[in-house]
């Protein structure tokens, strides 16, 4: 969810309510204690979402791991979450995310230092590993429970598959198996079904959404309140999002956050890489705002589910 579930995005998912828990965009644990949340472009929030929002951090070493997550309690923010799940190559090869899932006695003893760091609650998001083996997967959950987590967040792929073939769900039964702590599922649920189906599956106590909640911001409402959408829902919901990132970041970074914002958000409708096209030729905030209204003027035909090659990065 880098460059996803930033400030501005995280407003929006606030204003349809419904959702239990944030999760910020990763943050660099070795930039994070020095970070001053009015300049930086990732560690930074609103003072009324602290209470419901954990910090995410990427790193390897144990002692930074530890600092930066003393500065996250120190904010306020409701948790810090570890990340282990991360495949994208540059977090990998700076030895952070999912690399560190080939040194389990590392990613353990940064568990244990964090965890000793702060008293707020601590995630662990992890994935299969590298290897489609679901055994060593379970250890490490037990490890990282026995290291001081409170709850986990597992992803049922392995490292290498980013997204070309479809998660295991049932992989999640088996760290749910593997602790006493709450472990919560990721990966491919895409409607109310899919929802469904992953806790019968695999037992888990909650599911972490990620890409479709960029293209459905009220899908916590929906499924948990019964909100129903207008017609007008996607425009309303695209010009909220272009006026909550110019409100929040410079005019360059603000178009650059919204064009990676609508290749997720046009995913829902058919012929999505066409209308992405036309909403985001713009080189400003004013002319992606017009687009807005063009494209949407009409209602565009929605598809049965997200269009999964429109779900990358």
């Amino acid at each position: 969810m880098t460059g996803l579930g930033h400030i501005a995005f995280r407003e929006l998912i606030s204003h349809f309510k419904g959702c239990g828990l944030l999760f910020s965009e990763m943050c660099s644990a070795k930039a994070l204690p020095y970070e001053n949340r009015y300049t930086s472009s990732v560690f930074k929030w609103r003072d009324e979402e602290a209470s419901s929002l954990v910090c995410q951090i990427f790193g390897h070493d144990p002692t930074i791991m530890a600092a930066a997550a003393g500065r996250i309690e120190n904010e306020g923010f409701f948790g810090v979450d570890i990340n282990f799940g991360c495949s994208v190559a540059d977090i990998c090869r700076r030895g952070g995310g999912a690399e560190l899932l080939k040194t389990p006695a590392l990613a353990v003893n940064i568990v244990t230092a964090v965890r000793k760091a702060v008293s707020v609650p601590l995630f662990v998001k992890f994935r299969t590993g590298w290897t489609d083996d679901p055994q060593p997967a379970s250890d490490l959950a037990k490890r990282f429970e026995d290291a001081g987590a409170d709850a986990l967040t597992f992803h049922p792929r392995v490292a290498p598959d980013r997204r070309s073939r479809p998660p295991k769900w049932e992989y999640i039964g088996n760290i749910k198996q593997s602790v006493s702590i709450p472990v919560f599922g990721n990966g491919d649920v895409f409607d109310i079904n899919d929802c469904k189906r992953m806790f019968d599956i695999s037992g888990c106590d909650g599911i972490a959404l990620g890409r479709i909640a960029v293209a459905q911001p009220w899908v916590f409402s929906a499924w948990i309140n019964g909100f129903t959408p207008e017609a007008d829902i996607h425009m309303e919901c695209a010009l909220r999002t272009a006026d909550l990132l110019e409100k929040y970041y410079e005019p360059t970074r603000a178009v650059k956050l919204f064009k990676d914002f609508a290749k997720y958000f046009m995913a829902s409708f058919k012929f999505g890489h066409t209308l992405y096209n036309r909403l985001c030729r713009a080189d400003s905030m004013d002319i992606i705002k017009e687009n807005i209204h063009i494209v949407f003027h009409n209602t565009p035909e929605l598809a049965s589910r997200p269009n999964m090659n429109m779900f990358t990065g």
